[in-house]
């Protein structure tokens, strides 16, 4: 996802568009941005051949009824149809693009991002992230802004669709791999916090129908988010504590959009967003075999897993996109994020919280054992994630080129911005694609370490 443009407030990239709502056009996701993005993906279609439907769905934040307006009349004028499935979430619409043989398909939501951002993120026609060639073609026609609407006779239709979701928990309870009847009879008690967006109609769906006693926290789609919606364990207290006043047997975290799944033991500890992946491989492996792929940023735990099946273990540059890449380069058979983001081709190649939670949950049950000790029997590595903001003109290249001449010694990947490895430690210096800050990530068999390698590269961007 190589980023195209660069503002404070509005982030253009291959793969879509993310800024704030309110302020000036250009500057931020105004709704002439919107209207001039949405039909330059339409055009884009159109120029390559492509005159199907668009499937449109949203997460619940607070600008969603609003942009989604918008992009749907965009793309009616443009002569394409809309099939617009509402409240929904990224996978499901990935699926939704492929089940309805679509042109391509809008999610509309910022992900993690606080409430004041929205984002179009564009896909298509096999529900997958655009092309960088693709991407940097829409971008060139928004630039020459000479698009040509439809006349009133060629106007798209807008159609509803509501069972979406529906469709999309349908297509996991069918996976093969998994033995649901054994789910549903350990009745497990789990408490969700939805994040005021649309885990309230999936996450909290697919748990009922696996039998599950559900209690679903900040389940009211206001959008007005009850903290900040990256599911990360600092955000996460309300969900520990009641995760232990519930004397649930597991805690389930979500993001606005649904593609990411984060844990919280039965004693109200975290699991680890890194262990997500681990753990859905860990099940997975064990029915298929074949290659694991995850972003350089990611814990080597996953790496240990594939050594145990016997399996080889890939790793690509950070972005949903260029995981897919890398996966289908490779075959292989389960793959993701270590933010909490399982990708399973058998169902669809996309970040999908809701099947990452289908796999653990029978993973814990094939295992009867809890989550605590689910997560005791991994390797625990220490991995710290810092983000640090930055002026928009920052040498960014002139930084990683310091850093690599004094760690010139050792093994160095320039393939996302700079990965250092250091004896059984590493750390990795990159570019947000979705926020205006560098991400320092370092992992390592302690803390201690772990730290030592953040404090060590943060120098450089002080100085």
């Amino acid at each position: 996802m190589r980023e195209i443009r660069y503002n404070l407030t509005l982030l253009k990239k291959i793969s879509g568009i993310r800024g704030t709502i309110g302020g000036k056009a250009g500057k931020s996701l105004s709704p002439q941005d919107v209207v001039l993005l949405s039909s330059a993906y339409a055009a884009l279609l159109k120029e390559k051949g492509n005159k199907k439907c668009i499937v449109i769905g949203r997460d619940a934040r607070i600008s969603g009824d609003l942009v989604s307006q918008l992009a749907c009349s965009s793309i009616r004028s443009m002569g394409f149809d809309v099939v617009d499935v509402g409240l929904s979430t990224t996978p499901t619409v990935e699926m939704e693009v492929v089940r309805l043989k679509a042109g391509g398909g809008i999610i509309l939501t910022a992900s993690h991002n606080p409430r004041q951002w929205n984002a179009l993120k564009l896909l298509n026609e096999r529900g997958e992230f655009l092309s960088a060639e693709d991407g940097e073609r829409m971008l060139q026609i928004a630039d020459e802004n000479n698009i040509e609407y439809a006349d009133v006779d060629s106007l798209g239709n807008y159609t509803k669709h509501d069972k979406a979701i529906s469709y999309h928990i349908n297509s996991i309870l069918n996976l093969s791999c998994l033995d649901n009847k054994r789910v549903q009879d350990k009745a497990y008690k789990v408490v969700v916090d939805c994040v005021n967006s649309t885990g309230a109609i999936s996450i909290v769906s697919l748990l009922e129908q696996l039998s599950c006693e559900v209690i679903a926290i900040n389940a009211d789609m206001t959008g007005d988010f009850a903290h900040n919606p990256e599911p990360l364990p600092a955000h996460l207290k309300q969900l520990s504590k009641a995760v232990q006043e519930h004397n649930a047997d597991l805690g389930v975290a979500v993001d606005p959009d649904v593609d990411r799944l984060v844990l919280v033991c039965e004693d109200g500890s975290m699991f680890g967003e890194e262990y997500t992946l681990v753990a859905a491989a860990d099940y997975y492996l064990k029915h298929k075999s074949g290659p694991v792929v995850s972003n350089m940023s990611s814990s080597r735990a996953l790496a240990d897993i594939a050594e145990k099946y016997g399996q080889q273990y890939f790793t690509s540059a950070v972005g949903e996109a260029h995981v897919v890449g890398r996966m289908k380069e490779k075959n292989a058979v389960i793959g993701g994020e270590g933010n909490g983001g399982v990708i399973l081709p058998e169902l669809h190649y996309g970040r999908d919280a809701l099947v990452g939670m289908a796999l653990i949950l029978n993973l814990l049950s094939e295992k009867n054992i809890s989550a605590s000790a689910l997560r005791a029997s991994y390797t625990s590595y220490e991995i710290i994630k810092e983000k640090i903001e930055i002026d928009p003109d920052l040498n960014i290249e002139s930084i990683l080129y310091s850093i690599r001449n004094d760690y010139i010694e050792h093994p160095i990947n320039e393939e996302d911005g700079l990965r250092l490895d250091i004896n059984k430690a590493w750390v990795h210096i990159r570019k947000s694609n979705t926020e205006p800050v560098i991400r320092i990530i370092a992992e390592a068999e302690d803390r201690a370490e772990a730290q030592k390698l953040i404090q060590a590269i943060a120098k450089y961007l002080s100085d």
